[in-house]
């Protein structure tokens, strides 16, 4: 028997759309349920603790709405939470790691620099996770940035200010020999092309969104799949304004979308 099932993905904000593109074209059959905690943005800056019970009260929305699959879109959301979420619920969940052994391989100086934000980098999964990659094929060094997820989230994606903010936070990495830019959160897969475009075929900008949907489609149970025939529906919440949300979606995702309001209580 074949049931109707969904993906719930979820983010502090829209940086988790670049996932959700992702999981659309590999997995078309599949509902997507996408949850912006913008409300709560940015997760950059807030306490494990707080991260923690954010993404359990989000996970416990999604399932209660049908999910068979939880990818949880974020970085820091990750690394503080996605060994309590599994201990937690019994679905399968995905997160997001900065990609640095892909990286590794693909660097010829061997150094690599991630971009991440300021929590993902004091992570102590995340240290972890450079220092076992780090030992074994290179170096990795890192840069936290304040101010980027903020910057995407008002949809400046493009532009002076934004080719300035990138590189006042990568030419330091560049300058330590990094050869390879790890993206070390979901929401700069949107400004990508411009680091890309700044910094020319010398170095290499990753993105971690493929390799996501890849997992995802590995941790799927078979039974939950839903006829190929069908193109799976998506819907969108927001625990924000969900007037910008709209706007917001109408940049970043290509069909016309609606969106609701959810209550999530601090």
């Amino acid at each position: 028997m074949l049931f109707h099932s969904s993906i719930g993905i979820f983010d502090s904000g829209v940086g988790g759309l670049a996932i959700a593109q992702q999981v659309r074209q590999l997995l078309p059959q599949y509902d997507i349920h996408y949850v912006a905690d913008s409300g709560f943005m940015p997760y950059g800056d807030k306490s494990p603790e707080q991260v923690i019970s954010r993404c359990s009260r989000i996970t416990s929305y999604l399932c209660e709405h049908g999910a068979s699959a939880i990818v949880l879109a974020c970085n820091t959301a990750t690394m503080a939470a996605i060994d309590t979420l599994r201990a937690q619920f019994t679905l399968p969940i995905v997160g997001v790691e900065p990609g640095v052994k892909p990286a590794l391989s693909l660097s010829k100086t061997k150094v690599v620099g991630v971009l991440a934000t300021p929590n993902t980098v004091a992570s102590p999964r995340f240290i972890q996770l450079c220092q076992r990659q780090g030992e074994a094929s290179g170096r990795i060094i890192f840069q936290p940035c304040p101010e980027l997820a903020g910057t995407i989230e008002q949809l400046q994606l493009s532009g002076k200010k934004v080719e300035q903010l990138l590189h006042s936070y990568a030419q330091p990495l560049i300058d330590q020999g990094a050869d390879v830019l790890v993206m070390g959160c979901t929401h700069y897969a949107f400004i990508a092309p411009v680091l890309r475009k700044l910094y020319g075929p010398h170095i290499d900008v990753l993105t971690t969104e493929q390799a996501v949907a890849l997992q995802l489609q590995r941790c799927l149970p078979s039974q939950a799949i839903n006829p190929a025939s069908k193109v799976g529906e998506a819907r969108f919440a927001t625990s924000a304004c969900p007037d910008y949300f709209h706007h917001q979606l109408r940049c970043l995702w290509p069909q016309n979308v609606s969106t609701e309001v959810i209550s999530l209580p601090f």
